[in-house]
C-alpha cells in the first residue's frame, strides 16, 4: 500500500471576489460511472471560467473498470483539461468521497489499479499553484453526472435532493 501525499492545504478567493481578483480560480466538476459497475467506464466534465465561461466534456473511460476507476479517471481528465486551458488555480468538485480524499492524498489503498490513477492525479496536482479538492454531494454535481451519463449512451437521472419529497409515478389505469 503507498502512503498517501496531501496536497498543500490552499484556498481560492470567494466567487464574490472573483471579479475584483486577476488570478481569480476556476471552478470544475467531475464525475464517472461505470456500466454494469465493473463495465464500460463514462466520464464528464465541466469546466468554468471566473467569469462564467463554461465548457463541458463527455467522453468514454479507457478500458473497462469499477466505479471507482471511473470516478478517478475524470479526476484525471478535469485536470488535464483544466491545465491545458491554462488554469492556475482551481476549485475541483465532486461527489465520490473515494476520489476526493484519495486524490487529496487522505487516504490510502493497496488496490494496484486504483493506486496508478491516483498517481496520476497527484502528478497532474502538482502543476496547478493552487488546487482545492471538494466532495460536494450527488444533487449539487448533476451536470458532470449528466455527462459521465451521456458518455455511456443513458438518460440523464437526475439525483434526488435531500428533504424534498419524491414524486410517486403515476400508474395507468388500465
Amino acid at each position: 500500500m503507498t502512503k498517501p501525499q496531501s496536497l498543500p492545504q490552499r484556498h481560492c478567493e470567494s466567487r464574490s471576489a472573483v471579479r475584483a481578483d486577476p488570478i481569480a480560480c476556476w471552478e470544475a466538476w467531475f464525475d464517472g460511472a461505470a456500466l454494469p459497475n465493473p463495465g464500460k467506464l463514462g466520464l464528464g466534465v465541466v469546466l468554468q471560467s471566473p467569469a462564467g465561461q463554461r465548457f463541458e466534456y463527455s467522453m468514454p473511460g479507457a478500458g473497462t473498470g469499477c466505479s471507482n476507476e471511473a470516478e478517478l479517471q475524470a479526476l484525471c481528465a478535469a485536470l488535464s483539461f483544466a491545465h491545458q486551458a491554462g488554469v492556475r488555480r482551481l476549485i475541483l468538485s465532486g461527489d465520490s468521497d473515494f476520489a476526493v480524499s484519495h486524490g487529496a492524498g487522505r487516504a490510502a489503498t493497496g488496490v494496484a489499479r486504483l493506486v496508478v490513477l491516483i498517481e496520476q492525479v497527484q502528478a497532474w496536482a502538482v502543476r496547478f499553484e493552487l488546487l482545492e479538492l471538494r466532495w460536494v454531494p450527488r444533487h449539487r454535481n448533476g451536470d458532470a453526472d449528466r455527462l459521465s451519463r451521456q458518455a455511456l449512451g443513458l438518460p440523464h437521472k437526475p439525483a434526488p435532493h435531500p428533504g424534498k419529497p419524491v414524486q410517486p409515478r403515476r400508474r395507468r389505469s388500465r
